[in-house]
């Protein structure tokens, strides 16, 4: 009987296919041993969430400075500069306003006697006076307010002047309204203003704030003449023989006090005349063909140009000069070394002392 045949298989053959299954098996058992030990295929990492900062806060606006007085004042109120005319005669003393002036210039004319030229914005005190008449040198002391100009009197010229320098004329003369005279003053020294009802006359044009017209000393800063400048106790001043002011630091007020000559200057309510600046031009004064009723040619100052200054700041002074190149331009005031002199916040007064016939001493 026949059996089926099967192939064989050759010893080599035999032990190259024991050799691969062995190797079969020993990959298994690695494999199981991993598994065994507890090991696992890596895991995908989560992506890092990303890292935020929290900005800084914005820095705090720059305070909002009155403009005459570089103090800080919040918002403005929409009001112009207004400069009024106030006479200094010894009839006129004790005058009514000044201290709330931010800017107080003294200008001399005929006949040796002064008048002021009072510029408010910041304040706006009940009464100012008494009102007076207007001369030649305001326009280029106004001017680069671009606001009004009150005052009682003056020649034809010279209002027109005020008007063709960009300023608007309050004239007591022409029927403005905001004028009044007291009865407790004989005329002419008895006009005196309110200065609300001048400022509800300013037309649109007329209605801007005024721009800076002196550098001020940054908050937390000291002025130029205190870091720069000597130490003083007075600043005398002869602008005519009529005319001597002094100005003596007072250190409990911080601020320097006004005299006539050795009479102290007061408001009418007694409270002395004070200012936190003193700034002294040396100025050229000429007349003009016009004279007053005394036959005294009107004088005028010369304020388009440049020359010698004096800054009173804090209890110092230091020398400087003055510049203007145009009657609508602001005064610009330089120290020794050439940079802006920089006053401290507060009022100021301008003194214009004539050349040749004038003097300065400090003390």
């Amino acid at each position: 009987m026949d059996h089926p045949s099967v192939a064989s298989t050759s010893p080599g053959t035999a032990r190259l296919s024991r050799r691969r299954f062995g190797a079969v098996l020993a990959l298994g058992a690695v494999l199981a041993g991993s598994a065994a030990c507890g090991s696992s295929p890596v895991q995908p990492t989560a992506a890092s969430a990303p890292t935020t900062t929290t900005p800084p806060p914005p820095p705090p606006p720059p305070p909002v400075l009155w403009p005459l007085t570089g103090l800080e004042s919040g918002p403005v109120p929409p009001r112009p500069a207004l400069a009024v005319k106030i006479e200094n005669s010894v009839d006129a003393r004790p005058q009514t306003g000044l201290n709330a002036a931010d800017v107080v210039w003294e200008e001399v004319v005929e006949g040796g006697i002064t008048r002021y030229v009072a510029v408010y914005h910041s304040a706006v005190p009940p009464e100012i006076g008494p009102v007076r008449s207007i001369r030649p040198m305001d326009p280029a002391i106004a001017a680069p307010l671009r606001g009004l100009f009150a005052f009682s009197g003056g020649q034809r010229p010279y209002v027109d002047a005020v008007a063709a320098a960009g300023l608007q004329v309050i004239s007591h003369d022409a029927g403005a309204a905001g004028f009044h005279r007291i009865s407790s003053r004989r005329a002419p020294h008895n006009v005196y203003a309110d200065p609300a009802a001048l400022w509800a006359q300013a037309d649109p044009g007329h209605f801007a704030p005024p721009a800076p017209q002196f550098d001020y000393a940054e908050a937390g800063a000291q002025p130029t003449a205190v870091t720069g400048g000597a130490p003083a106790a007075a600043v005398q001043l002869m602008l005519s023989r009529s005319s001597r002011p002094v100005w003596t630091w007072s250190a409990p007020d911080a601020r320097w006090v006004r005299a006539e000559g050795a009479t102290p200057a007061v408001e009418a309510d007694g409270t002395p005349l004070r200012a936190a600046n003193v700034v002294v031009l040396r100025v050229d004064i000429v007349s003009t063909a016009a004279t007053d009723p005394a036959g005294n040619p009107v004088p005028e100052t010369v304020l388009v140009g440049s020359g010698e200054a004096l800054v009173a700041t804090g209890g110092s002074t230091i020398p400087g000069r003055w510049t203007k190149h145009a009657v609508g331009e602001r005064l610009f005031l330089t120290g020794p070394d050439g940079n802006p002199v920089r006053l401290a916040a507060g009022n100021t007064w301008v003194e214009l002392v004539p050349n040749g016939t004038g003097a300065v001493a400090v003390g």
